[in-house]
């Protein structure tokens, strides 16, 4: 089943999790969402490492070993 993420467009955040503009919100939001669908649910953890990799200030590499950290695949 689907459930709706927590989206705050007033404060700029998704999930407790604050980004730099609502363009980057809605964005990752829409690629977010459209996961969902398929089952993906995501959390605050993973919200912030995407953010984090978006923005540069995590590496694609850093990113993938993170990411297999938090979820073992």
């Amino acid at each position: 089943m689907y459930n709706p993420l927590k989206i705050d467009r007033e404060n700029v955040s998704m999930l407790g999790v604050k980004f730099p503009t609502l363009a980057s919100l809605e964005a990752t939001a829409n690629a977010i969402g459209t996961n969902m669908f398929e089952g993906f649910e995501p959390t605050k953890e993973l919200i912030q490492l995407y953010l984090d990799w978006k923005t540069g200030i995590v590496s694609e590499t850093d990113f993938l070993v993170k990411l297999y950290a938090l979820y073992g695949k």
